[in-house]
């Protein structure tokens, strides 16, 4: 007889894991000095108002922990909280952080639902992280609440231009469904109610990203296309929560 019980309905993942080779990666020289702290010198440089000192950093997606050496010399935080959901990677984000004179706590989340109190973060930190979620409104819900009144949302992030090409897909794993341009990340920060200009957003055209080429053209002597001109790849932006709601 025909069974009447429903289907068991699987839950719909928050993020996409990464391959072997992509967690590999993120261990490396190239992630670490090249993309990394590329990406924190650049933010440092955008943001136009005073740090506050010691301030509480909320590390999203902290992977490894190869990040809070840099953020620890980059804004001499008082404590970082670094949260990810691959517990693998956790256990080596706790060896790195064992390792350096600054309050560090690591916790197993999810970024669309951030274990931590409201207005409890000076700064947000999300570099590379959101092209691996699926609910990323959410996330972007819940480092708002997080956040202070005034409080930094350093975000740095690949567009789909980077994350839809060949040698990414080949490599790596992501809900591709959720990709979107740089005017798009933008546009989603704002909607979610932060608070930059332009001075605040940098658009950087990095070797790496340039999967067509990985900067060839450039080291032939060869120019890359200007701003407005190419599809852009990076977006890094230093965006504020306001002060009153």
């Amino acid at each position: 007889m025909p069974s009447n019980s429903l289907p068991t309905l699987r839950p719909i993942p928050t993020f996409v894991p990464e391959t072997a080779f992509g967690v590999w990666f993120l261990r490396t020289h190239t992630w670490e000095h090249h993309v990394l702290r590329v990406a924190i010198n650049d933010l440092k440089r955008l943001i136009d108002a005073p740090v506050p000192r010691s301030p509480v950093i909320v590390d999203v997606g902290c992977g490894q922990g190869i990040s809070f050496k840099l953020l620890a010399q980059a804004f001499a935080p008082s404590r970082i909280v670094g949260i990810d959901c691959h517990e693998p990677s956790l256990a080596l984000a706790r060896e790195a952080a064992g390792r350096l004179p600054v309050d560090i706590e690591v916790m197993q989340g999810d970024c669309a639902a951030l274990p931590l109190p409201d207005a409890s973060a000076d700064i947000v930190f999300c570099h590379q992280t959101f092209h691996h979620l699926v609910e990323q409104e959410r996330a972007l819900e819940a480092f708002h609440r997080v956040l202070k009144p005034g409080g930094l949302l350093l975000f740095a992030e690949s567009t789909d231009a980077y994350i839809k090409s060949w040698v990414i897909r080949l490599l790596f794993r992501h809900p591709m469904h959720v990709q979107k341009s740089a005017e798009g990340y933008l546009g989603m920060l704002r909607a979610g109610g932060f608070h930059f200009t332009e001075r605040n957003v940098s658009l950087p055209y990095l070797w790496w990203s340039r999967a067509k080429d990985f900067g060839l053209f450039e080291r032939l002597g060869l120019h890359h296309p200007k701003p407005g001109k190419r599809r852009e790849t990076l977006v890094n932006v230093a965006a504020r929560k306001p002060l009153t709601s």
